[in-house]
């Protein structure tokens, strides 16, 4: 299952005003604290699930649907929120140096 919320249609509506309409892939990535969901203007790919919203193509690798349905994208006050079923790690790293993004 993946479901769009009606003020996320409607930021990513307003983005696509300005910018010709590319699919958008929903994908997990390492950030510095840990993973994250995140959003990309990208390219189809052979192992995507396409998920058609309104005007919009989402992306989501097929593998990856598989481990977070459901995956719901909102838009609350400044941005994105992109949930699933995946408990995501939080908390910082050093991101491989003595540093901490936390500091």
């Amino acid at each position: 299952m993946f479901t769009v919320s009606e003020e996320a249609q409607k930021q990513i509506a307003e983005y696509f005003k300005a910018n010709e309409i590319k699919p958008i892939r929903v994908f997990l990535h390492q950030g510095c604290g840990g993973d994250q969901i995140g959003m990309v203007i990208d390219e189809k790919k052979d192992a995507d699930m396409v998920f058609k919203v309104a005007a919009f193509e989402f992306l989501v690798e097929r593998e990856f649907l598989k481990k977070a349905q459901p995956i719901s994208v909102d838009f609350k006050g400044e941005g994105f929120r992109v949930t699933s079923n995946i408990e995501l790690g939080g908390g910082c790293e050093g991101c491989g140096s003595t540093s901490s993004c936390c500091s």
